[in-house]
């Protein structure tokens, strides 16, 4: 197996590819004037973030607006791993930059909504910081050759619950968060054992 650098599990890995591909096919029209215009993929990703940070200020000011941002986010983030590998520009620097950005805005997007009281600041803490721990450890394991068989994550669903909660179901975030943040510790707990053991 040639190791990897990236965050994926074995799983992930081989629907990536498929859906990598069906991406390059639908997106071809829309890669083509981002090459012309010479737009880089690390343009689209820090794009991504800033759209994705945005989410802070405007929660306070107007919800709608700051759901609106966050869709910006995830709509430019699936746009730049098409447009490296269109320019044959795809690299674990890029790779790399693209999960420090996600991880930003999960962080960002949490702690808005612990300081706007939606879910408290223990289960806020306990979900970022495994969140953060899993895809290290994804990353380390994949460049040791020992990938995870299995991954989640749970950012895109929290993100769409975050909706549910401010326009549905009021207070059932805080169960989605708890939830998911378990098994993000169990998969860090694993994660770190067989590192450990591998060393």
């Amino acid at each position: 197996m040639t190791p990897k650098s990236d965050c994926y599990s074995a799983r992930e890995r081989a629907l990536m590819e498929l859906g990598q591909r069906l991406c390059q096919r639908l997106l071809l029209p829309m890669m083509r004037p981002l090459e012309q215009w010479r737009v880089q993929p690390d343009h689209i990703t820090l794009f991504s973030l800033v759209a994705g940070l945005f989410f802070f200020p405007l929660y306070f000011w107007s919800p709608a607006a700051a759901f609106a941002a966050l869709s910006l986010h995830v709509l430019l983030d699936g746009l730049d791993g098409p447009l490296a590998r269109h320019l044959n520009a795809a690299s674990r620097q890029g790779s790399l930059l693209d999960s420090f950005c996600d991880q930003l805005v999960v962080t960002v997007t949490t702690f808005t909504l612990m300081r706007a009281g939606v879910i408290s600041s223990l289960c806020s803490g306990f979900y970022v910081f495994t969140y953060a721990m899993v895809v290290f450890f994804a990353m380390v394991r994949n460049a040791m050759a020992i990938p995870y068989p299995w991954l989640i994550r749970p950012r895109f669903i929290v993100y769409a619950w975050m909706l549910v909660e401010s326009y549905v179901l009021p207070g059932s975030l805080e169960f989605v968060v708890w939830g998911f943040s378990l098994l993000l510790g169990f998969k860090m707990a694993t994660g770190f054992n067989k590192i450990r053991r591998k060393m």
